[in-house]
């Protein structure tokens, strides 16, 4: 065998250890997303129908995002809050909003040898536009006498 025939072979099999180590790596973490539109979420507080109907003015502040994750260790030991609710209100604490529009929540698992569920997590992200409601001005006092 020539010496240039042998360094092809050579070269080939450490590219064929490569392919099979990438699928090995592959085959041991799996992941899923999926994503969904919401039109406005506000606090709980909030009567969003009244909001709408009485058209109330508001100010946008910028993007914001919020991230929740909940983690389980063999299937069996979760802790963590994923839900959508939690990801809301961290993206109102980072952003200083009342209420968040053009909402997008999507929702991620990932496993890490998921045949046998060592180690699994969700995570779900909100994004969106932060809003600030403005107030209706009021009348600051009594009206002043008129002279006469």
């Amino acid at each position: 065998m020539s010496g240039q025939s042998r360094l092809e072979t050579v070269s080939g099999t450490g590219a064929m250890h490569r392919i099979i180590a990438v699928a090995g790596l592959l085959a041991l973490t799996s992941a899923c997303t999926s994503v969904g539109q919401v039109g406005i979420m506000t606090k709980p507080g909030a009567d969003p129908g009244a909001l709408l109907t009485q058209a109330t003015a508001y100010e946008e502040i910028g993007p914001a995002q919020g991230e929740a994750c909940r983690y389980f260790l063999l299937g069996v030991a979760p802790w963590g809050d994923s839900t959508a609710t939690r990801a809301f209100e961290k993206a109102l604490e980072a952003s200083g909003g009342e209420a968040l529009i053009n909402v997008t929540v999507s929702t991620s698992l990932y496993g890490f040898i998921p045949i046998y569920n060592v180690f699994s997590f969700t995570c779900t992200t909100v994004e969106g536009v932060a809003i600030r409601y403005k107030q209706a001005s009021a009348p600051s006092g009594p009206p002043s006498p008129s002279p006469s």
